[in-house]
């Protein structure tokens, strides 16, 4: 769940993690989706309850939040031994890259007619990163056969949520530019 979410209410991720994964399956998915199942089930919904993964109250206003431990206790039960923390730089590019293939698997599957509808989508719908002018700007930029090699080590690492796009890995063997 995003830092948001624990903020205010765990329940609204919830739904939205609950649809996505019944429209979309595991691709979608950002890691283990009973973590934050549990996590509501034990009314840890975040600041809005005064528990979430950490406690909330006017002891720690301003000051260092107490972790919750019941929360502590959920997210130990589903943590994978010899797994390290993902460093800051590696939770961007991550979340990221992932962003980035999700455009590519719909010009693939044709829900977007071109990379300019894709680029300007992203950009203006959901705030993508305009200074890397869109995605498929990005893929250029970056380089197809290096965004694949990139995805290729993390879906290694991580698993198949991180397979490259069919249409990236074209691209990459042909050398094409998306935006050209």
């Amino acid at each position: 769940s995003s830092g948001i979410n624990a903020e205010w209410s765990l329940r609204p991720g919830y739904k939205v993690t609950k649809y996505f994964l019944k429209v979309f399956g595991e691709r979608i998915s950002a890691g283990d989706p009973r973590i934050i199942q549990e996590m509501v089930e034990a009314g840890c919904l975040g600041r809005k309850n005064g528990k979430g993964i950490f406690l909330y109250g006017k002891s720690n206003k301003g000051g260092k939040r107490q972790v919750n431990p019941v929360a502590e206790a959920i997210m130990k039960k589903y943590a994978v031994p010899g797994q390290v923390a993902p460093t800051s730089e590696d939770v961007q590019w991550r979340t990221y890259m992932r962003s980035v293939n999700e455009a590519a698997l719909c010009l693939q599957e044709e829900i977007i007619a071109n990379p300019v509808d894709g680029n300007i989508g992203l950009i203006f719908g959901i705030g993508h990163c305009p200074q890397r002018g869109g995605p498929f700007q990005f893929l250029d930029t970056y380089g197809a056969q290096k965004f694949v090699d990139k995805m290729r080590d993390y879906e290694e690492k991580i698993g198949f949520r991180f397979e490259p796009a069919q249409i990236v890995m074209d691209y990459a063997n042909s050398g094409k530019k998306f935006m050209s």
